[in-house]
């Protein structure tokens, strides 16, 4: 099914063109009683029928609703033009709201990329932009909406992990943005069938399950722990390599073997411990106990 436009006029126009043949129709049947003329009752009896078909047919579209016209279960089309209007006669008027909606998907429970089951929910906000395709392709397009938006969001979240600390992983956590772009395309995909334009899609919750968020944190501090030790020593030897450097070029000074790892010793020790160092610096060689 696809939308299309149907024969439609301006209610207000054609509420005075019926009146007038209504008034006709009146004055046809007055003569043809009077006179005994079957020609004139006959013509006033057709534009009476005629002009209470098309009054009949009288129809309210308001801002922001469609109405799709069918008759006798044939699909003429529909109107989406706001006001009164006139339209076939003996057909069937079903409202459509084009307004913007919002679903808020229940919260679900699946498992990441890393096998990890996490809670997730999202909020999606659509509008209808075909009403063959709502009204006819798909059963109760509301419900459609929500069951593949739920499908879809579950299938988003297998594809990402949870959180890691690549920074050059996608990542349920902190990737918002990207995993919202791409649930909001697989839902047009899947939902395109129903005629409904996908406006925006957003996670509005996001955690570990209960079950597991507990050594979930242990295991996120842990992580956070080692990757900053990693920077620290990192740093630290750069800052070391690039010490030795300026004093030995700086002051023409040229260490021996054993007092460059004394002066590394001491100044990665310096650096790296996460307490205060006291102000000993061993002198001595550094084999000696």
């Amino acid at each position: 099914m696809e939308e299309k436009k149907t024969f439609h006029v301006n209610g207000y126009i054609a509420l005075v063109v019926l009146v007038i043949l209504l008034v006709i129709g009146s004055y046809c049947l007055y003569i043809g009683v009077i006179d005994e003329r079957f020609s004139m009752i006959t013509i006033g009896m057709v534009l009476w029928v005629i002009s209470a078909l098309f009054l009949s047919s009288l129809t309210i579209v308001s801002p922001n609703q469609a109405k799709a016209i069918l008759f006798f279960g044939q699909y003429l089309g529909t109107i989406k033009d706001n006001g009164l209007f006139v339209t076939t006669p003996l057909t069937q008027k079903i409202n459509v709201s084009l307004k913007v909606r919002n679903f808020n998907s229940s919260l679900l429970k699946v498992n990441d990329s890393d096998g990890n089951p996490v809670e997730i929910s999202a909020v999606v906000v659509f509008k209808v932009v075909d009403t063959a395709k709502a009204l006819f392709d798909v059963d109760r397009y509301q419900d459609f909406v929500e069951i593949q938006s739920e499908t879809a969001i579950r299938h988003i979240a297998t594809q990402y992990p949870y959180d890691t600390f690549n920074e050059d992983d996608l990542t349920l956590r902190g990737n918002t943005n990207e995993v919202s772009e791409e649930m909001a395309k697989e839902l047009q995909e899947r939902l395109a069938a129903a005629g409904v334009e996908v406006i925006e899609t957003r996670l509005n919750h996001l955690a570990y399950a209960t079950e597991i968020a507990s050594a979930m944190l242990q295991r996120q501090q842990a992580k956070a722990i080692l990757s900053a030790r990693q920077i620290i020593v990192e740093g630290a030897v750069s800052m070391t390599q690039m010490a030795l450097e300026q004093i030995e070029d700086g002051q023409e000074i040229n260490f021996t073997d054993d007092r460059k790892v004394q002066l590394i010793n001491n100044l990665l020790v310096s650096i790296i411990t996460d307490k205060g160092t006291q102000p000993i610096i061993n002198t001595g060689d550094v084999h000696e106990r």
